[in-house]
């Protein structure tokens, strides 16, 4: 058994929803409309002001889901590696990455987790040196996702999602770090042993102030 760190990926590890920032090449592909378009940067303004809710995030998961149905896991990772230079990595921090390193000094592997797509954070995650990540599972037939949800990695589902990789791997949770700027991922966060808050939003900020959580800033 050995210690791990864990990474939220929106707003923790990158500066903004990575599905938003990815919804012009969703657009492009035909998966979304104009108005799903709108609809996504109505909910990230929500999001930056009053933080999501649990019931929120789980929503905006599944409906993501369903618009997968007809598409293939292929184009999706097409699409990601495509956006990867242009979109993704310019709008990663530097300070989580300087955090990735100090940690793997220390012997401990580094994982994304995520609410979002398995596919996509599986993608982020090889490209920025992670050792593996967790997110979001659609059920996938012939390669081809159907819309379903099998696993959503938000709320205690996250947790429940990091307690299966933790078993996986033989690592130790109690020693474990995990980084996150949401309300909605206080259970992703209790399930470790050293919480920390990361850019946290209003609600999580109190949180960490009555519980003693460290509180880091990133700005770059």
């Amino acid at each position: 058994m050995h210690a791990a760190a864990f990474f939220d990926l929106d707003r923790t590890l990158i500066k903004r929803s990575s599905v938003l920032a990815l919804a012009g090449s969703f657009r492009r592909r035909g998966l979304i409309s104009r108005l799903d378009l709108v609809k996504s940067a109505f909910w990230q303004v929500l999001f930056v002001l009053r933080g999501a809710s649990a019931e929120r995030v789980r929503s905006a998961a599944e409906d993501g889901m369903k618009i997968l149905d007809g598409f293939s896991v292929a184009e999706m990772q097409h699409l990601v590696g495509d956006a990867m230079e242009t979109v993704l990595r310019p709008l990663v921090y530097e300070e989580p990455l300087r955090l990735l390193e100090r940690h793997r000094a220390r012997g401990e592997q580094v994982y994304i987790v995520s609410a979002t797509l398995q596919e996509i954070v599986q993608h982020i995650a090889d490209d920025l040196g992670f050792d593996g990540a967790v997110g979001s599972l659609c059920e996938i037939v012939d390669g081809v996702y159907t819309g379903r949800t099998l696993r959503a990695a938000h709320g205690a589902g996250k947790a429940d999602a990091l307690r299966e990789l933790a078993a996986a791997e033989g690592l130790d949770l109690e020693l474990s770090t995990a980084y996150s700027d949401s309300y909605s991922d206080v259970p992703f966060l209790e399930a470790v042993g050293h919480p920390v808050a990361a850019n946290p939003d209003r609600k999580l900020r109190r949180i960490a102030a009555e519980r003693g959580w460290p509180v880091v800033r990133f700005a770059s």
